[in-house]
């Protein structure tokens, strides 16, 4: 019986069971079809918002199979989408009645100590990196829930608790194993395809499948000076201003966050605050203890907290501290801004919101940037926003549909508030499926140069399942 795929077109594409089975016997992975066991765990994403069925699951094993599976989709000229950790807030790595090409067997992790370097395949998880890496007392900036994706997060940029010392992850990018568009696998780096190797760092996943990543590492001690304050929001609005005036002279080492949420019912957490509404500074200094204490001190004096759990921490387990605020399984919508300074306006706007949060799993993030992510110039690559100083994003989070409509609209209501005094640019990884007409905001003065490679190595736009960057003729 043959199975119908979307076509790129908007189509329905015929494929019959033989090309099916000459895909499989060429494969060392394998194909599953709906019904298939396993089928329905390899479709499921980290966002319940995004509940597809794609007619066909190709899960590689290696880049022979991921070359395979392209060639296939663009054969027959079939929908595709690319899953590597399947964390984005988009839900691009899942399609209806397409092509999912999910790539979590490929997870390996290789570092070279002596070279500081590491080889890392497209289904790495941040956690299958950090833990490798700081085997040897090396990290990469990358973000800061473990079970994200690689491919996903170093395509878009990907920032963290360490990018304010080391950069972006694409900043310690060294080259890239793609499939493209035509099923050729090349190698992108300094030296082969150079406009490729630009494009790929920062312009999302337009350009082909990633199927290897090559990064320079950087020396970080597994025990870092890290933690979270929590303080009721009561006292935020002082709070957040004595913030703002510490992080403008904050060393780069030294990376602070501000979260307002709810407490959860975390044993961390005294059960009288649970549920209640509270303001978070998380600190993480990448550097020496007695100099972290030190850089932590004045955060750690400020007002009087609920709890203060900053201190020595394996790395490791502080970069799995907010799996809790981003588990599986729960509608997600995200709305995002830029910021070139946190201004009075802007943290009690913040503040009014705290106060309506529509879920007990909502919560505002403040993520300071800055520092050396600020010192590459926006020509460099394709990641043109080098002069963002914090990223504010409104993570709404729930379990039940019908809170759709409150949550989104709480989301998309505090956008609008924030946006006269926001930058206009947006993190490519932060934009939901809803924002298309921020795509170009996203890339900014990099538009035009990336379209115009996109032209020339995805002319038929195959990769257009993410942020994606119109092909015209």
């Amino acid at each position: 019986m043959d199975t119908h795929l979307l076509g790129l077109a908007s189509d329905t594409v015929r494929v019959g069971d033989a090309d099916i089975a000459a895909l499989r016997g060429a494969l060392r992975g394998g194909v599953l079809l709906p019904g298939d066991a396993g089928y329905d765990t390899a479709r499921t994403i980290w966002n319940a918002m995004h509940d597809r069925r794609p007619a066909m699951i190709v899960q590689p094993l290696g880049a022979a199979d991921v070359v395979q599976a392209v060639a296939f989709a663009r054969d027959h000229d079939a929908t595709l989408a690319v899953r590597g950790g399947g964390h984005n807030i988009a839900g691009s790595a899942v399609c209806e009645g397409g092509i999912m090409l999910d790539l979590s067997r490929m997870r390996s992790v290789q570092v070279d100590p002596a070279a500081r370097r590491a080889r890392v395949e497209g289904g790495a998880l941040l956690a299958d990196v950090d833990k490798e890496a700081q085997a040897f007392g090396l990290a990469v900036p990358l973000g800061v829930n473990s079970t994200t994706g690689i491919g996903g997060l170093t395509l878009g940029g990907g920032f963290g608790w360490t990018s304010r010392k080391f950069g972006l992850a694409i900043d310690n990018l060294l080259g890239v194993n793609i499939v493209t568009a035509d099923g050729a696998l090349r190698r992108a780096d300094a030296m082969q395809h150079p406009d490729l190797f630009w494009a790929v760092r920062g312009g999302s996943g337009n350009f082909g499948v990633v199927t290897a990543f090559e990064f320079q590492l950087s020396p970080l001690d597994p025990q870092v000076i890290a933690g979270l304050l929590v303080h009721p929001l009561a006292q935020a609005p002082g709070l957040m201003r004595e913030y703002r005036r510490l992080v403008s002279a904050a060393p780069d080492a030294l990376t602070a966050w501000l979260i307002l949420t709810k407490a959860p019912p975390a044993p961390f957490m005294p059960a009288e605050w649970h549920g209640k509404e509270v303001l978070l500074i998380a600190l993480c200094y990448a550097g020496p203890i007695a100099d972290g204490e030190a850089a932590a001190a004045p955060f750690r004096a400020l007002g009087t907290p609920i709890v203060d759990l900053v201190g020595p921490h394996p790395f490791v387990g502080w970069q799995t501290a907010f799996d809790p605020l981003l588990t599986p399984g729960a509608r997600n919508y995200w709305k995002s801004h830029d910021f070139a300074e946190l201004s009075d306006a802007v943290l009690d706007t913040l503040m009014q919101a705290a106060l309506r949060l529509p879920s007990n799993e909502c919560d505002l993030m403040v993520a300071q940037v800055g520092g050396q992510v600020n010192r590459v110039p926006a020509d460099a690559m394709a990641f043109a926003r080098r002069d963002v100083a914090f990223v504010v994003n409104v993570h709404t989070l729930w379990r039940d549909p019908g809170q759709d409509a409150e949550c989104i609209t709480w989301a998309r209501s505090l956008f609008d508030a924030l946006a006269p005094h926001a930058m206009g640019s947006v993190y490519v990884n932060f934009i939901p499926d809803d924002e298309t007409d921020r795509i170009r905001s996203a890339f900014g003065p990099n538009y035009a140069r990336l379209a115009e490679i996109k032209r020339r190595y995805d002319p038929q736009n195959l990769f257009r399942l993410n942020q994606n960057i119109a092909v015209t003729h």
